[in-house]
């Protein structure tokens, strides 16, 4: 497929997400879901961060973290966001821009009982984005915290680790071409359906 026009780039742009994903995850050799997410926080001056996608579907994208963190306050101030995938291996990119919403609770129970033990733990002994003094001052929290829960078989999630999904306003398809001359395509919502646009390079 070429993409010389509008019409030729599909109707809705999550049948290539998911292509492009899949392709990704046959192809990059570190975290295939890995995306760029960018909040604004009271000052207004953005912030961005790497996260990792979880799940997604027609609702959103949806991510993971403590709410108590500086993604999580920034987004409690503004629940505005923007997400970028960039593949490297198939020199592909994704753009997202869109509402944010906070996920059910057994949502995010489902997703931290799945984790690792340790990284369950960690969760617990992270004040996310806060002064550390140290290394140590945190690894001697992580072996409090696995005391505590050494009796433990289910962990509690704590309240302030929790999931959030980007509902999409728009979504930006992005193919590598030579001499920078790339391929572009803007889906906006417009209702129930997807209005899309090409872009110049």
């Amino acid at each position: 497929m070429t993409y010389n026009s509008a019409q030729d780039w599909p109707d809705n742009p999550y049948e290539l997400f998911q292509k492009w994903m899949s392709e990704a995850e046959k192809n990059e050799l570190n975290d295939p879901n890995a995306m760029c997410l960018a909040t604004i926080g009271e000052n207004n001056m953005p912030s961005a961060r790497m996260v990792l996608l979880k799940e997604y579907d027609e609702r959103g994208f949806v991510f993971y973290t403590n709410a108590e963190s500086k993604k999580g306050k920034q987004l409690a101030h503004n629940m505005k966001a923007a997400l970028c995938f960039h593949w490297k291996s198939s020199r592909k990119q994704v753009r997202i821009e869109g509402d944010v919403e906070i996920i059910s609770k057994t949502a995010s129970d489902a997703y931290y009982h799945s984790r690792y033990r340790s990284s369950q733990i960690g969760a617990w002994a992270s004040k996310q984005s806060r002064p550390l003094k140290n290394r140590e001052e945190f690894d001697t929290r992580f072996q409090e915290y696995e005391e505590k829960f050494s009796d433990t078989e289910i962990i509690p999630r704590p309240e302030y680790w929790q999931g959030y999904r980007v509902k999409p306003l728009s979504i930006e398809l992005w193919i590598n071409e030579e001499f920078r001359l790339h391929r572009r395509c803007l889906y906006k919502i417009a209702g129930n359906a997807w209005e899309k646009t090409m872009l110049y390079p």
